[in-house]
């Protein structure tokens, strides 16, 4: 005879084993991310770096540069494109859609301070889509006159032999794309640290997992590099004109032509400038939709990335018993030990003493990060710099009156 305390005795266990596994799950990802960044770290990818732009196969590049508003930092950022020695020859095309563009100030700066470069400037407003970057991009592509073509978004600012490492690649046919990862740098603030956090330690330690197992299924805004007939093969900007997640789609697009994506070794730094919860919920909240939207079965299970909020609940299921606080714990120092492993090499002792400083905003920014995972569930709309959109199943956003 099965009684009420024999039912409460077997919920309790099913309620442990839960808890112990989900504690277990999440001590198994921390370790995993951790060897994945320190084995990046290992790879020898500076020297890498260094020796690309001796290559002999490089040809001429377009950097495409689209361009709304005079971000904080924009001119730095610009500055160090224009800065890069590339004997195969480039040219840099700006755009931008409005002529009362704040950004085209900056611009007639740097024209003035580079004269000997080939620098194209941009205005049109035409649409061509719901997304005004790739609009941007539309218009920009009539004045490209390479066949070689690096797009990076404009907060953008990379390191010195970044154009000739990511475009060293393109000489090889078999070649869709290459893209690479970026590196958060926090304006002053509260919002912009945690919104730090969550690229330097979240999102791209999952790359660096995804990338030890074999996968390419990411493309970045950061930088895309590809060639022309690439573009053209699978239908130009125009084929991602009303996509949200572009640069993803944009490397799905190459990838389903049998053409492989290169994750560069190049990491470029991008600005963090949210100055309120409000815009850091909005732009996590629409990087987060857009990823389940495109990937709705690897959305559900990144529940694993965030380590230690999982880790506590797995404890709490439990009932806090011994096994699962010894596996929280140590899933807590795996966690310390990737926010300091993520640092980029080669940084100063300055940087170092920054990642010390950030460790108080770890818990705020994991808690924070896995509320907005769970947020990302309830709709598909999302916040798009001034208008509010619906995210379709094929990753095409629909404008909300």
């Amino acid at each position: 005879m099965i009684t009420g305390s024999t039912v409460a005795v077997t919920a309790q266990a099913v309620m442990t084993s839960l808890g112990t596994l989900l504690a277990a799950a999440a001590l198994g990802y921390a370790v995993t991310a951790w060897v994945a960044v320190r084995l990046w770290r290992n790879s020898g990818a500076q020297q890498r770096l260094g020796s690309a732009a001796a290559s002999p196969q490089l040809r001429p590049v377009t950097v495409l540069k689209p361009l709304c508003g005079a971000e904080p930092g924009l001119d730095h950022s610009l500055r160090s494109f224009c800065e890069q020695e590339y004997a195969a020859g480039v040219q840099i095309v700006f755009g931008v859609q409005h002529p009362a563009d704040p950004a085209l100030a900056v611009l007639e700066v740097l024209k003035r301070d580079y004269p000997r470069l080939d620098l194209t400037v941009v205005v049109d407003p035409t649409r061509h889509g719901a997304s005004a970057k790739v609009s941007n991009l539309i218009n920009m592509m009539r004045t490209a006159r390479h066949d070689w073509l690096v797009l990076a978004d404009s907060d953008v600012r990379v390191p010195p032999g970044y154009l000739a490492a990511v475009a060293a690649p393109l000489a090889d046919p078999a070649v869709g794309i290459v893209t690479c990862p970026y590196r958060g740098v926090p304006r002053p603030g509260l919002w912009s640290l945690l919104g730090t956090l969550f690229i330097n330690d979240w999102f791209i330690p999952s790359v660096r997992v995804a990338a030890l197992f074999g996968s390419r299924a990411f493309a970045f805004g950061a930088t895309i590099a590809l060639r022309r007939d690439a573009l053209d093969a699978v239908g130009g900007f125009r084929a991602i004109a009303d996509q949200l997640a572009d640069d993803y789609r944009l490397g799905e697009l190459t990838r389903r032509r049998g053409q492989r994506t290169v994750l560069s070794d190049v990491v470029v730094d991008t600005a963090v400038d949210e100055r309120t919860f409000r815009q850091l919920a909005q732009h996590g909240l629409r990087w987060l939709r857009t990823i389940r939207v495109v990937r709705p079965g690897g959305y559900t299970f990144s529940a694993v990335t965030f380590s230690v909020p999982l880790a506590v609940l797995g404890c709490v299921i439990a009932g806090g018993t011994p096994v699962a606080l010894s596996l929280l714990t140590a899933t807590v120092l795996l966690r310390l030990m990737l926010h300091f492993a993520a640092r980029t090499p080669g940084s100063t002792g300055s940087a170092a003493a920054r990642s010390w400083s950030q460790l108080w905003a770890i818990p705020l920014a994991d808690a924070l990060g896995f509320a907005l995972w769970c947020g990302a569930f309830l709709t598909r709309e999302v916040q798009w710099r001034q208008g509010r959109y619906r995210v379709a199943r094929d990753g095409s956003v629909q404008p909300i009156s």
